[in-house]
């Protein structure tokens, strides 16, 4: 089937309105609609569980402890108080006054 042909589709939500319409039309009452019961349902998956099971195995098979992980505190660093920073002197001389040095020397 290639994306220009369309013949493999079916459209399910204009089946069932005609449907209803034709229900309507002849004086029945429209088909129930169907409820997320009837379907069946996926399975719930514990995610944090799943992830811990999955840490244990890794640490089996590369033959490290299974045991809960160990916390160490962290030295705290001492702050530094900043400091300005001194002014920079930047000399940048103009056109003019470069033209006058030059006269100057001469």
């Amino acid at each position: 089937m290639t994306t220009d042909d369309i013949s493999g589709y079916q459209d399910e939500y204009r089946k069932a309105l005609e449907a209803v319409i034709e229900g309507k039309a002849e004086g029945r009452q429209p088909p129930k609609p169907r409820t997320e019961a009837e379907e069946p349902g996926g399975q719930v998956v514990d995610l944090m569980a799943a992830l811990q099971e999955s840490v244990r195995k890794a640490q089996a098979v590369r033959g490290e402890d299974a045991g809960d992980a160990e916390v160490h505190e962290m030295p705290t660093a001492r702050k530094k108080t900043a400091g300005k920073a001194p002014a920079k002197k930047t000399a940048k001389k103009t056109a003019a006054a470069k033209k006058s040095a030059r006269r100057q020397r001469a």
